[in-house]
């Protein structure tokens, strides 16, 4: 049975209310000032990706109005008639992206897969370790690695093996043609290769790791094998982040510039030879820029490459995002 508060318990149970009533107001307070900034973070991002999108738009433009879009497909570079085209950097930073992601993504997918199923504990944190070490060494490191290291090494003993073997052949041959110098995009894409490798190696051990026990145990248990639990259960549970970790060299491996620079030999001309010289976007605007005139059309061109670039990278996270689709409706 309730009974009613006299006047004196009232007055004491006042000073209780109060301050949790100041507490509910500052708190609401708080609440709508870290809203207000977390809006205006999201909002800065958006604004300053617009600014960087304007900005090589703008600058691009006198490129753009004076050759058209012949400057996609051209591959005239020449700054004494000023005469640019993009096609060899285009040509060269989708090539060397993608043979990088073929090389790298199996040998990825093998760390990932021992460190999480096949290595003793005792020596899962020493090669996780040393993965995410790779990833921290400077580019221009990799850079000088594969000009004294891997380019003496390709022009000895990998190219002219190649060429003997498959240069003959038809159609395939004019892909391994040329002379064994040692640089070239075939050299290029080797190094991206490793520079991207820690990234999605590390990525992928993780999100493997996340695959609840019980699915695992349960294909153990009706008797599947290491590599069918691996094959199906674990890489459809993980399949978006995986997916998610290759675009992420990916994109490592696009917009990458002085390892690149160091190997690729930095020729403006259009070849089918993996193994002959070529370009890169962010290789001809690192060695270009500095030579460039403010105002120039050779400035412009390379700030239009800088827009093609940054469209390059869009169109490939959205192709992305479309390939994950079906999987998160799933």
């Amino acid at each position: 049975m309730s009974q009613s508060l006299s006047g004196g318990e009232l007055k004491q149970a006042r000073p209780l209310v109060r301050p949790l009533v100041r507490s509910s107001r500052s708190s609401s307070w708080g609440d709508a000032v870290f809203a207000g900034l977390a809006k205006t973070a999201g909002l800065l991002v958006l604004v300053l990706l617009g600014a960087i999108i304007a900005s090589l738009f703008i600058g691009g433009w006198p490129s753009f109005r004076a050759f058209g879009l012949s400057f996609l497909v051209t591959a005239d570079w020449d700054p004494v008639q000023d005469m640019f085209g993009g096609a060899v950097p285009i040509y060269g930073t989708l090539v060397t992206a993608v043979l990088a992601i073929v090389m790298a993504v199996p040998l990825a997918f093998g760390i990932a897969f021992y460190l999480t199923e096949l290595a003793p504990g005792w020596f899962r944190r020493p090669v996780g370790t040393a993965i995410e070490l790779l990833a921290a060494v400077p580019s221009i490191i990799y850079g000088m690695w594969g000009f004294y290291m891997i380019v003496p090494f390709m022009a000895e003993w990998v190219q002219p093996p190649l060429i003997d073997a498959l240069g003959d052949i038809p159609v395939l041959g004019a892909l391994f043609a040329g002379p064994p110098f040692g640089t070239g995009i075939f050299t290029a894409a080797l190094i991206l290769a490793v520079m991207i490798l820690p990234f999605i190696a590390s990525t992928m051990r993780d999100v493997f790791l996340t695959v609840p026990a019980v699915f695992k145990e349960s294909a153990y248990g009706v008797g599947c094998t290491t590599w069918e639990v691996m094959r199906s259960i674990v890489v459809p549970y993980t399949r978006v982040s995986v997916v998610g970790g290759i675009m992420l060299g990916l994109g490592r491996a696009l917009g990458e510039t002085m390892a690149v620079t160091f190997v690729i030999g930095n020729t403006n001309r259009l070849s089918t030879s993996l193994f002959g010289p070529g370009n890169t976007i962010a290789s001809i605007v690192a060695l270009e820029f500095p030579e460039s005139q403010a105002g120039s059309l050779k400035l412009s061109s390379l700030l239009a490459l800088g827009f093609v670039l940054f469209v390059i990278s869009f169109v490939v996270l959205a192709c992305s995002r479309m390939l994950l689709q079906p999987g998160r409706k799933a």
